[in-house]
């Protein structure tokens, strides 16, 4: 009877035992710690089933591992039972679903999940976030670029995850979302403590080369290189060094960006508003080159007052070159006051003011007719440039180049830096203009030689050679061409080979040109005058005299 109960409790148990699920695999089960052998612990999954786990996966990294006999903990049930008959568990599976579910809510409800940075990899690092593994990007580090990492590792800390992806097993986190976002709450409460116009202390904390970011406690300034001083600064690094506490003052606060804009100048006096009474117009000041541009020069009069020298009044004869040439960087000149623009904080200035107009003291020293003595300096289609006394030119006109020849040819006789002498025709100070003649200091033969012959005028010349087109004929040293139709007035008559050398011939002028220097002669010309006054005082052929009769009574009234 006994033996009969016994089999039916049997029986029973075992069909009870039966009637329990054992757990999915792939799930998280609650297990007991049975034993610590070997470095794993043993622990009791219930369904009468154990498995085994390494003790390093109840370690945080870089921490040792909390566990002892008795605690309870969750394991990743992988396999039901393994070649050992024993369950295949894992505790950092199981920690990585309960780290994901715990993630994907915070993700959700965008909140800040703790972790630690535990390891390099390309582009970034890893933070373990309580049994997940995320990427950190090493631009999410910090606001600013980190080079060295050290101090950050293993700390334990907030990031704020950007994305994550379950299937794929992809989370991406940033510790620089979170520390911008302490850092706009912290510059949000000094920004409320300052005011525009305040004077607050400040350490420098970076210098570039537009100015330098202040530290104002927990929230930077910029201090621009223009608001540094009155004077031009080229650098900041002229004035301030990184660390130096100093006194700036509230230029501007942004309350949108949260951008504060710094001064120091403005602690100081304004120069500016003592300029007109110090720099009066016409006055002449020392000062000292600060810049060189293109266009000008920059000249400091004193500290935070430049004015500027425009390269047209830099010099009285150096007109196309660059300022370069003129003066230089830290070179000490005198400058007159042109002109002041005290709302635009604009001074001009000239250089060429402060020495004397070179035209001017060459009119006083070189009056009209003096002679003067200078290089051919530039040699031109019109004419000679010939140099002068203070850097100046004079031009010589082809038509003042010489008495007996052509301009264009007379110019062929000169070369660059050949020295000649020259009158002064004009000075034009206005124009900056001397106008000189060579010519001038020579005789005029053409106007001595012709002196009292003028249009009409019937003169004796000398042949001196016979041509195919006509005969050339001397007249007082002067050479004329009498050309083959104005030889006579009969055709027959036109011919050039009835004339000799050394002939003596009465001949017409029929035009003075003194430009060309040439006398017009016609022997043809004159026969015509002589016949149109001899019929006007002897007779006219219409009252029935011949010519003949007419010029033969003319020639017996010439012997009487």
């Amino acid at each position: 009877m006994c033996a009969k109960a016994t089999m039916e409790e049997f029986e029973a148990l075992l069909q009870e035992s039966f009637e329990i699920d054992t757990p999915d695999e792939g799930s998280v089960v609650k297990g007991k710690v049975i034993a610590i052998e070997a470095g794993q612990a043993i622990i009791d999954v219930g369904y009468k089933m154990e498995g085994r786990v390494d003790l390093k996966e109840f370690a945080n990294p870089g921490e040792n591992p909390e566990i002892a006999v008795g605690d309870e903990v969750e394991v990743y049930l992988d396999r039901v039972e393994n070649a050992r008959g024993e369950a295949v568990i894992s505790r950092e599976k199981a920690r990585r679903e309960e780290a994901w579910d715990r993630l994907e809510k915070a993700y959700e409800k965008e909140e800040r999940v703790e972790g630690a940075i535990f390891g390099r990899v390309k582009g970034g690092f890893t933070v373990d976030l309580g049994g997940a593994v995320a990427f950190l990007p090493g631009s999410q580090v910090d606001v600013r670029p980190v080079r060295d990492a050290g101090p950050l590792m293993g700390m334990k800390q907030p990031f704020q995850i950007l994305k994550m992806d379950r299937r794929r097993g992809n989370i991406v986190v940033s510790r620089r979302a979170i520390l911008e976002e302490s850092r706009a709450e912290q510059r949000a409460e000094v920004i409320g403590k300052l005011s525009e116009g305040m004077v607050v202390d400040g350490v420098v904390k970076n210098i570039t080369e537009y100015g330098a970011f202040v530290d104002l406690g927990g929230v930077d300034g910029l201090l621009h290189v223009t608001d540094m001083a009155w004077r031009r600064v080229n650098h900041p690094s002229e004035i301030l060094s990184i660390g130096e506490t100093l006194k700036v003052q509230v230029i501007k606060i942004n309350k949108d960006t949260h951008r504060i804009s710094l001064g120091m100048k403005q602690l100081q006096e304004d120069p500016w508003d003592a300029v007109e009474r110090t720099y009066a117009l016409g006055t002449v000041h020392k000062g000292r080159v600060t810049n060189i541009t293109d266009y000008g020069a920059f000249v400091e009069l004193e500290a935070g007052v430049e004015g500027l020298v425009h390269v047209s009044e830099m010099s009285w004869t150096k007109k196309n070159v660059h300022p370069g040439k003129i003066v230089s960087t830290s070179q000490e000149v005198d400058v007159m006051v042109l002109e002041i623009d005290s709302a635009k904080r604009r001074v001009s200035l000239g250089l060429k003011q402060t020495m004397r107009n070179p035209w001017e003291v060459f009119a006083e020293t070189h009056p009209v007719g003096s002679t003067i003595e200078g290089e051919v300096k530039n040699i031109t289609e019109f004419g000679l440039f010939v140099g002068l006394d203070n850097d100046i030119d004079g031009m010589v006109h082809l038509s003042d180049l010489s008495w007996d020849q052509r301009g264009e040819d007379a110019i062929q006789n000169y070369r660059k830096g050949d020295v000649v002498q020259a009158a002064v025709l004009e000075v034009d100070v206005e124009k900056e203009r001397i106008s000189l003649s060579i010519k001038a200091l020579g005789e005029d033969t053409f106007s001595e030689a012709i002196d009292g012959v003028k249009r009409g005028s019937i003169i004796t010349v000398n042949v001196t050679a016979i041509e195919d087109g006509g005969i050339e004929v001397e007249y007082n040293g002067m050479k004329s061409f009498i050309r083959r139709s104005d030889l006579s007035r009969e055709r027959s008559e036109q011919r050039p080979e009835r004339f000799q050398v050394g002939d003596k011939v009465d001949v017409r002028v029929t035009n003075v040109d003194a430009k060309t220097r040439r006398l017009g002669l016609s022997i043809k010309a004159r026969e015509i005058a002589e016949e149109k006054e001899a019929v006007e005082q002897y007779g006219s052929s219409d009252s029935g005299a011949s010519l003949g009769d007419i010029l033969g009574a003319a020639l017996k009234g010439d012997r009487n």
